[in-house]
């Protein structure tokens, strides 16, 4: 009895030691790595869920208080920030902000995600009072699109969920005026697509006036190739075929033009020849949504068409753009990293990689191909411990940022979320509380969250892009809070490039008039199947939960290539 009691006092004490992440009866060598990332308390998860609140919190109601009507807040000075009239070329400026109270669009659905029922209410009748697109404002399409028809319909339907998860979201004697302003502002942007010989739209618009004159036929792959779900879901809610179609069009007529040697897109395309006007393939800025939306396309409408093509680009990107060894945890060599390339050889054009390239290992996550995607955020989160924030722009062989500022941007925080999913990992949730604790602690301001201007340095740029409330805290506060509908439902939402969420439901696949309003401009996809020549797409098991994600040498492999001690 005595040695029965005591065999259960040991096996007690050391699974005791296994939870707090100080002993492993299966690894011989526990590294100081492990002991760092292998555990993560409920209380420590409890704590993080309150600060990702707060910061939303504190954003919002500092926009609210010194910019609500006006598009974004300026953190430094407590002032809000418009459109640039004095400099109508200042592009930075006026393709973002339209005179349209975007922040606040844009967050609405993070408010209810956020179990706000009340000020999600509220903040829907200051929409509706206030939100007006009769403007005489040049905005770009793709960011028109992704924030504010998006953040419009993703509200809408959350108002419409008849079984409100979220709580009671209906505001009273609500007529489905979000809706049609959506569909207001989607028609305003509809002019793009017309007066192009390729059907990819113009990059701008005037709200009032249609294409400007002195319209750019230059536009990025990703700009004309961006706009699917949420022309999609409109067009479904509408049931007015125009806005899907018109943006379907534009996505076959870019893979169209795509190199008949390695399946590669370029960055630039000109809309009347669809000569390429930049060569640079890669899977960062200028790109990076085209293929996530090829992906999404297929999630919430069941379009294979999509899937195939996805599927075939996704081939040719690990082909030619990927560097390093085989597998992300066996074998020898550098670390996987996917470079930039020209699109018409697969040869290596520079050495840099940026922060919207972050957002892949989501992509990835969604694909399946779990391995790769953890390779290819552990680059980027060391590239995060670094620097405490994430240049825009950074260097891999010379280990240091070409393009120093992090405007508060989503994309790591959104790969951390999605791939802490995918595995309920701990060492995700130590990564997004490293990236909370940093934003709290230079990027806070006296009004809010301002950008940070040179990483090195920690100093400050007088400005809080709608995407910091819209993205990069809802994606924190989901992390953290485990009981949210969407964690316990995640195969019933979809979220937008902006993340904003779309319910996957029968609705949106539907889809009876689609193909006989859809120019067709590209050859025929005819099968669509799975790839199964696609490498590296392997399972992570179960047991790999309790240990390092990557295994700690190469983990600290991938921390000296960037410059850790």
């Amino acid at each position: 009895m005595k040695i029965l009691t005591l065999h259960v006092v040991l096996t007690l004490y050391l699974l005791t030691d296994v939870v707090a992440g100080k002993f492993h009866l299966f690894m011989p060598q526990w590294t100081h790595q492990d002991k760092r990332y292998s555990h993560f308390s409920e209380r420590e998860r409890l704590l993080m869920k309150d600060k990702a609140k707060q910061m939303f919190q504190n954003g919002y109601d500092n926009y609210i208080k010194y910019a609500f009507p006006q598009d974004e807040l300026n953190p430094v000075d407590c002032k809000g920030r418009g459109p640039d009239y004095g400099n109508p070329s200042n592009i930075n400026i006026n393709d973002v902000l339209g005179d349209y109270i975007l922040t606040l669009v844009d967050t609405l659905d993070t408010l209810a995600i956020m179990n706000n029922a009340s000020e999600f209410k509220k903040a829907v009748q200051l929409v509706i009072e206030y939100a007006s697109f009769d403007k005489n404002n040049t905005v770009q399409v793709f960011e028109a699109t992704i924030r504010i028809i998006g953040g419009l319909l993703s509200a809408h339907l959350l108002i419409k969920e008849p079984s409100q998860p979220f709580g009671d979201l209906v505001p009273a004697h609500y007529e489905d005026e979000l809706l049609h302003l959506a569909h207001d502002l989607a028609a305003r942007l509809l002019p793009s697509f017309e007066g192009t010989s390729t059907g990819i739209p113009y990059p701008r618009v005037n709200l009032q006036n249609g294409v400007p004159l002195n319209s750019s036929n230059s536009t990025c792959t990703a700009g004309a190739g961006t706009l699917i779900l949420e022309m999609g879901v409109l067009s479904h809610l509408l049931g007015d075929p125009v806005y899907k179609a018109r943006a379907k069009r534009a996505l076959k007529s870019l893979w169209s033009y795509r190199s008949n040697v390695t399946g590669l897109f370029g960055n630039v395309i000109n809309i009347q020849t669809g000569a390429w006007e930049g060569g640079m393939s890669g899977v960062g800025a200028g790109l990076d949504s085209f293929f996530e939306y090829l992906l999404k396309a297929y999630i919430l409408f069941g379009d294979a068409e999509m899937l195939k093509m996805f599927n075939e680009s996704y081939e040719s990107i690990k082909f030619h753009l990927r560097r390093g060894r085989n597998h992300c945890n066996k074998g020898d060599g550098l670390p996987p990293i996917y470079v930039n390339v020209n699109m018409r050889n697969g040869e290596t054009v520079n050495n840099w990689i940026d922060s919207l390239q972050a957002a892949w290992p989501g992509v990835q996550v969604l694909n399946g191909d779990i391995e790769e995607a953890i390779c290819s955020h552990a680059i980027f989160y060391a590239i995060w411990r670094r620097f405490d924030a994430l240049p825009e722009r950074y260097n891999w062989h010379l280990k240091a940022p070409e393009i120093l500022f992090y405007p508060l941007r989503p994309e790591l925080v959104e790969s951390t979320y999605l791939l802490y999913q995918a595995t309920k990992n701990p060492f995700y949730l130590h990564v997004g509380k490293e990236i909370l604790d940093s934003i709290n602690q230079y990027a806070k301001v006296k009004c809010g969250y301002a950008t940070i201007h040179d990483v090195t340095k920690k100093d400050h740029e007088d400005r809080m892009e709608s995407f910091f409330l819209s993205e990069t805290c809802k994606y924190l506060y989901l992390l953290f809070d485990k009981d949210n509908h969407i964690n316990k439902n995640s195969d019933r939402y979809l979220f937008t490039t902006e993340g904003h969420l779309f319910p996957i439901d029968k609705q949106f696949r539907d889809d009876i008039w689609t193909q006989k309003y859809t120019e067709n401009m590209t050859e025929p996809i005819q099968s669509v199947h799975r790839n199964n020549n696609i490498s590296n797409c392997e399972k992570v098991g179960h047991k790999r939960t309790y240990f390092l994600p990557i295994k700690s040498n190469y983990l600290s492999q991938i921390e000296h290539s960037i410059g850790l001690p």
